[in-house]
């Protein structure tokens, strides 16, 4: 990677730490590091899970532990087992945690004006892009595309969601029976494999390869869900299925789409997907696609 890359990255985050003033245990005036604060913060009137905050903030269980423990001993929150699940923990706000956290969210308020007041108008309007662009492609950076268990509960759920989307596009509804097949059974390896894309633990996307006769693979079931689109995950989803491919073998990448999923043909073709005859009567297909001589995205 190009080295003034990583020193633009590097000064960014020095600069940006020293002007919010994180570098400090006493975080806006709050008396708290800005962990805490920020803990606190996301816990919230409402309350929050336990394990749910771990993922959301990306946080060793043990720190995250030791952060919940001094919120305790400060009266700020109780920790108690959640009336859905007592398995898990969730934390709740005390009336002294209620006040820190109006009183924290009124300084946050406070810390923002102080960002835009100097500015001029076009110069607020020009940062506040910027953060908005920022912020995207720091969203698209934290996502992670894995390999999954294709009868794994998030596989399901994904592929549940999926269906129900097509569904609801498909002017002629989707039944998965009438589909071509990609079966958790197809898509163990070696047979297939089966990626989910993850942002702040949760799944957001998936994709799958199915191994066919003659140094053929197929491309299905991939999907990103909306609260995760225009971060670039249906692009990262198809280069991880590619590397797979080539990894075992595959000549030639095919598969099919519907009518009305203009965005999925759109990814195929700039990605060196060729318009081809159908190669297989799958009754929700118009569109069929093939790539030959894979190689391995840089």
């Amino acid at each position: 990677m190009d080295e003034n890359q990583l020193r633009q990255v590097r000064c960014f985050n020095r600069s940006f730490t020293r002007r919010i003033g994180v570098l400090s245990d006493d975080y806006l005036g709050t008396g708290r590091p800005l962990g805490e604060a920020r803990l606190l913060y996301e816990i919230g009137p409402d309350g929050a899970v336990v394990r749910d905050l771990r993922a959301r903030l990306g946080l060793d269980s043990g720190y995250l532990s030791r952060m919940l423990r001094a919120l305790e001993t400060s009266k700020l929150i109780v920790l108690k087992p959640d009336a859905q699940d007592a398995r898990v923990r969730r934390a709740a706000l005390t009336a002294k945690g209620r006040r820190a956290w109006g009183s924290l969210d009124e300084r946050s308020r406070r810390m923002a004006a102080s960002l835009l007041a100097p500015l001029g108008a076009a110069q607020r309007e020009r940062l506040l892009a910027a953060m908005a662009e920022v912020e995207r492609f720091l969203r698209a950076s934290a996502v992670t595309i894995e390999i999954a268990d294709p009868y794994g509960d998030e596989a399901r759920a994904c592929i549940d969601t999926y269906f129900q989307e097509l569904q609801a596009r498909f002017d002629e509804g989707f039944d998965p029976a009438l589909t071509v097949s990609a079966s958790p059974e197809e898509l163990v390896p070696p047979l297939g494999w089966f990626l989910i894309a993850r942002l702040e633990g949760a799944p957001v996307g998936c994709g799958a390869l199915k191994i066919q006769d003659g140094g053929c693979g197929e491309i299905k079931r991939m999907w990103v869900a909306p609260s995760a689109r225009g971060l670039g995950v249906a692009q990262r989803l198809l280069e991880a299925l590619e590397a797979r491919a080539v990894d075992a073998g595959v000549d030639v990448l095919r598969m099919d789409t519907h009518r009305s999923l203009a965005e999925a043909r759109a990814l195929y073709a700039r990605n060196g997907y060729a318009e081809i005859a159908a190669y297989n009567t799958n009754p929700y297909a118009h569109h069929w696609f093939e790539k030959r001589g894979l190689e391995r995205s840089a």
